[in-house]
């Protein structure tokens, strides 16, 4: 994610979903919204599937697991956008400022939608008008985008709020999800420091055995583990976008010793940091296209016994 500008956006030909069924469910550390431009198929979650079609808007919280297939025989296109609203907006003003805004955390952090073109063309007209300004890049375009994200989150907020929308927005394993909430917000916000795995179960209101169990259950990774990899994200930013020594990196994102980090950084990314570093250092000469396969389901499943 661009360290200035916390958005992505993924569009073209090439951003087609094949009718492959992974069987593998994943997720992201950011919010992705999504435009269904041609074709149809299924979102699938850790409890639920929701069929999408042409000109749908999906909206997927982050750390909400799920996959996406097309429908037998057919290949979907899509555009995507990834971006950390929180981040977005923070250089301006908290999200604390909206009215309702307890209800900002559960929708960034916990919900999944599917809406439809038809049902919500305002949804639809604000995504697509997104899509263009950051494609286009005018002056100032990412003002004009900024404007458009407040406007797409409020309508969400309304629709999220009112008695009459309680359907169409999806929580993932209910008794699950929601209940690790404050770790998930806890690691985000101080992944830097030293914390037991036992604090974040008392953030929880849950033994530490169960906490264990329901946050591997929901998020398919122990909880220690899912710190590593935070801050090996963590890490990989300032490896791309600043000079600071591999041994201030590893003590800035967490780590104690720098064997320690270049173990994890490896097992992880696959390369060790300073090799990772003279790869992608320069951010311009770089693409998320370069990175292939993460979108790509595999090429045959193998049928289960």
């Amino acid at each position: 994610m661009p360290p200035t500008y916390p958005v992505i956006l993924l569009t073209g030909d090439e951003w087609r979903i094949s009718d492959v069924q992974t069987g593998r469910l994943h997720f992201h550390n950011c919010l992705e919204i999504g435009l269904c431009e041609e074709g149809s198929g299924t979102l699938e979650f850790s409890d639920h599937q929701i069929t999408f079609h042409e000109g749908d808007i999906t909206f997927i919280a982050d750390d909400v697991v799920h996959t996406t297939y097309s429908a037998p025989g057919t290949s979907s296109k899509w555009s995507y956008i990834f971006l950390d609203i929180e981040e977005l907006f923070s250089p301006y003003f908290s999200l604390n400022v909206l009215s309702e805004c307890n209800s900002i955390h559960h929708i960034i952090h916990s919900y999944s939608a599917v809406f439809p073109r038809v049902q919500y063309p305002d949804i639809y007209s604000i995504i697509t008008y997104i899509i263009r300004t950051l494609l286009a890049k005018e002056t100032n375009y990412k003002f004009m985008a900024l404007g458009a994200f407040m406007s797409f989150l409020t309508e969400v907020m309304n629709l999220y709020g009112s008695s009459k929308n309680e359907e169409l927005f999806n929580k993932q394993n209910e008794d699950g999800s929601l209940s690790i909430v404050p770790a998930l917000d806890y690691v985000r916000r101080n992944y830097r420091e030293d914390f037991s795995m036992d604090d974040l179960a008392v953030l929880c209101d849950m033994s530490p055995t169960h906490f264990r169990r329901t946050f591997s259950s929901v998020m398919d990774i122990a909880p220690l583990d899912y710190l590593i990899q935070v801050r090996i994200e963590k890490a990989s930013l300032l490896l791309r976008n600043t000079e600071m020594p591999i041994l201030d990196i590893s003590e800035e994102v967490g780590f104690r010793s720098l064997s320690s980090f270049n173990r994890h950084f490896s097992s992880i990314i696959g390369s060790t940091p300073r090799d990772f570093r003279k790869e992608h250092s320069t951010v311009n000469s770089q693409t998320i296209l370069k990175f292939t396969g993460w979108l790509t389901p595999p090429k045959e499943v193998k049928p289960q016994a």
